[in-house]
């Protein structure tokens, strides 16, 4: 319709003429819709809200006195409330591309005043403070136009030919390049030793092939010759059977006489020598019992004769008394004493005659060979001149 203006979107509309607007402003601010004006009597202009940047390119001197330069991008616009637009109008409606301009500018002093209070490592290092640090002291001023900075960017510090920033990180280089080697080294190996297992893998693949390839060939030619072996096999089991029969045969035909050469020869002769054996202790049974029948004569026979000579053993006794001077003390009682004492040695002589002939000696002369019996020299001369060999003990005196 003919006197009715819509803005954009991204446009605020100024309408001069007229009454006064918000605050004593010289226009009214109409955004998001639109509204009749009257022509002629009314004028309509348009500042845009949209996104607007500005690039900073600034040489500043650092704390240390190091000269840097410093790249940022300042992304800003006209603030959305009335008062922004009314002071961002009332400044750049006629040429709004001074808002870049003055932005930047704005931007560039406070860029050098900050950077004037930090180090070169905290400017390096602590970018997000810097960039924080200036949109804080710059945002009233910004304000003030009726401008808002959305974000504030650092591209690039330059040191130009001082060397000062390439110094500085070095050391950080060189140890990003040692852990670059490092990896790169790691790398290397890791790859060697996979070329390397791969390799063991395959030569143990071919290994364990060949082993089984050498299993089946084995296989088959031990099947191959137990096949051409099996009938001389069969023909010499079959011959071993043969044998083994024989042999059983044999044996038995062996135990068979053997059987039969005890039974015709060895029990015969085992009986013959029993009944020899049993003859000979009888025979000597025999022997024995007639030995002692002997020896139990000859020894009666010993002493029925040494009984027939007592008498003379007396006498040979008494003999000895013939030249002694005897005087009887006692009487009748002393002469029996004297007889007696010759009888008791003549038994005594008697005893001892009986052991002599107890030799072996004394046997044989018992049995055959028999001598006279000396008497005299088992009487000897009395002891003492003493007629009972110095036993008596009467009143029997021999002088």
């Amino acid at each position: 319709m003919f006197g009715y203006r819509v803005p954009a979107p991204d446009e605020a509309m100024l309408i001069s003429g007229g009454r006064r607007g918000l605050g004593g402003a010289p226009f009214r601010v109409v955004t998001g819709h639109g509204k009749f004006v009257l022509p002629i009597f009314r004028k309509t202009r348009f500042l845009t809200l949209s996104m607007c940047e500005a690039e900073v390119a600034e040489t500043c001197v650092t704390r240390q006195g190091i000269a840097l330069t410093v790249r940022a991008v300042i992304a800003f616009k006209v603030g959305n409330d009335t008062e922004s637009i009314v002071n961002a109008g009332q400044r750049f409606l006629s040429d709004q591309d001074q808002m870049s301009l003055l932005t930047g500018r704005i931007f560039s002093g406070h860029l050098r005043s900050i950077i004037g209070s930090m180090t070169v490592e905290e400017i390096v290092t602590e970018r997000q403070k810097l960039a924080t640090e200036v949109l804080d002291t710059s945002k009233s001023e910004m304000a003030k136009i009726g401008l808002h900075v959305d974000s504030l960017q650092i591209q690039s510090i330059d040191d130009g030919e001082t060397g000062y920033i390439e110094a500085m990180s070095a050391p950080h280089k060189a140890a990003i390049q040692r852990q670059a080697q490092i990896a790169q080294a790691q790398a290397t190996q890791a790859s060697a030793e996979a070329e390397q297992e791969a390799a063991r893998n395959q030569a143990e693949y071919a290994r364990q092939t060949a082993i089984v390839q050498a299993q089946y060939s084995a296989e088959v030619e031990r099947a191959q010759a137990k096949a051409a072996q099996a009938g001389p096999l069969a023909e010499a089991h079959a011959q071993q059977e043969v044998l083994d029969a024989r042999t059983e045969l044999a044996e038995r035909a062996a135990q068979l006489r053997q059987q039969q050469l005890v039974a015709e020869v060895v029990k015969p002769a085992e009986a013959d020598a029993e009944r020899i054996r049993v003859l000979a202790l009888a025979e000597a049974e025999r022997m024995k019992i007639q030995a002692e029948a002997a020896a139990s004569y000859d020894r009666v026979a010993l002493d029925r004769m040494l009984i027939d000579q007592l008498p003379l053993i007396v006498k040979e006794a008494a003999t000895g008394l013939s030249g002694a001077n005897v005087n009887v003390l006692n009487g009748a009682d002393g002469l029996g004493e004297i007889a007696a004492g010759l009888v008791g040695q003549g038994l005594t002589i008697l005893d001892s005659v009986r052991n002599n002939l107890g030799t072996p000696t004394a046997q044989a002369q018992a049995q055959g060979e028999r001598e006279p019996v000396d008497i005299k020299r088992y009487l000897g001369a009395p002891a003492n001149g003493r007629a009972d060999g110095g036993k008596g003990d009467g009143p029997v005196e021999i002088q």
